[in-house]
């Protein structure tokens, strides 16, 4: 799993609705100044996450965006799978988009790492919630500064790897 510039730009919308109060609406154009992801990216971001459920919206002059309910019930799980679908690395260990392999019941990287990676994964998006994303942003985390840390394979290409061992 590697995050894109479209999670960390959710992160950072999704933070900001967890500020407003509750019942009023944030328009694309408001979310968009107070976050600074640019206005086109927003707009279809937006989109999925309430075509997802994580949002709802509203159109017209006084429409906008707000979290579908209370930042501490949206999981980063529920986040994450609206954007980038499965949290499997394989569609055979997915548990939203199964998709059987003729050797998967006898397959010992299925059962012995990739099912197990899917579940330490999911495990950790349960315990982390939209609440937690508007904590960073009180505290003056801003995750902007993640982009300068996002894996590319082009990094590995690159000769990189040398540099850091990541795990």
């Amino acid at each position: 799993m590697r995050l894109s510039h479209t999670d960390i730009y959710a992160f950072k919308a999704l933070a900001y609705l967890g500020t407003i109060l509750p019942g009023t609406l944030a328009s694309s154009d408001a979310i968009a100044g107070a976050t600074g992801v640019p206005k086109p990216y927003l707009v279809r971001l937006l989109a999925t996450l309430s075509g997802r459920g994580v949002l709802t919206s509203r159109k017209g002059i006084s429409g906008g965006y707000a979290l579908s309910r209370p930042a501490l019930e949206i999981r980063l799980s529920t986040v994450m799978r609206s954007i980038d679908g499965p949290l499997a690395a394989l569609s055979c260990s997915s548990l939203k988009w199964p998709k059987a392999c003729a050797v998967q019941e006898t397959c010992h990287a299925r059962g012995r790492v990739w099912t197990r990676v899917r579940d330490a994964i999911l495990a950790v998006l349960e315990e982390v919630s939209v609440a937690d994303l508007v904590e960073d942003l009180r505290q003056g985390v801003d995750y902007s500064l993640c982009f300068e840390h996002l894996l590319r394979p082009t990094d590995l290409a690159h000769g990189h790897s040398n540099e850091v061992h990541a795990v």
